[in-house]
């Protein structure tokens, strides 16, 4: 039981964190832009197509945390959530900017979590069949 509490938390930590950034890029115009060009070398930073890949992002994120499509919903939040982690590696390897960094200022504690994060994002689909709590598995038992 432990299990399925444990893949529906990771499930709906993931489906949220894609939620609450989408949206905020979708609120907040320019930040996906900003974002881009101070994280990912300005790859992406055209305005109109962050606000689409963010409103992608919240549908993603609505359906991982609802357990609808996973087949494909959580291949989306594992190429987001793993693809927004290899360009902050330096972060996983140097939290305090000892050694990676030109200075312990450059340095971002907080983006550690994002390790986690990717992991778990794989996680869920490496045992997607135990996610016996998703809403498509639950529809599927009652249909035959």
């Amino acid at each position: 039981m432990l299990a399925k509490f444990a893949l529906l938390i990771m499930r709906i930590g993931t489906g949220m964190l894609l939620v609450l950034w989408g949206g905020a890029r979708l609120l907040n115009e320019g930040m996906g832009s900003g974002l881009a060009n101070k994280y990912y070398g300005g790859v992406g930073a055209d305005n109109t197509l962050q606000l689409a890949f963010a409103a992608v992002e919240v549908a993603i994120g609505v359906l991982v945390v609802l357990g609808l499509l996973r087949k494909y919903a959580l291949i989306g939040s594992a190429i987001i959530l793993v693809g927004g982690a290899l360009p902050i590696w330096r972060h996983f390897l140097d939290p305090f900017g000892l050694y990676l960094f030109d200075s312990q200022e450059q340095a971002n504690l907080l983006f550690f979590p994002s390790l986690t994060v990717a992991g778990a994002a794989l996680a869920l689909i490496a045992f997607r069949r135990q996610d016996t709590l998703a809403l498509d598995r639950l529809i599927g038992k009652k249909r035959f």
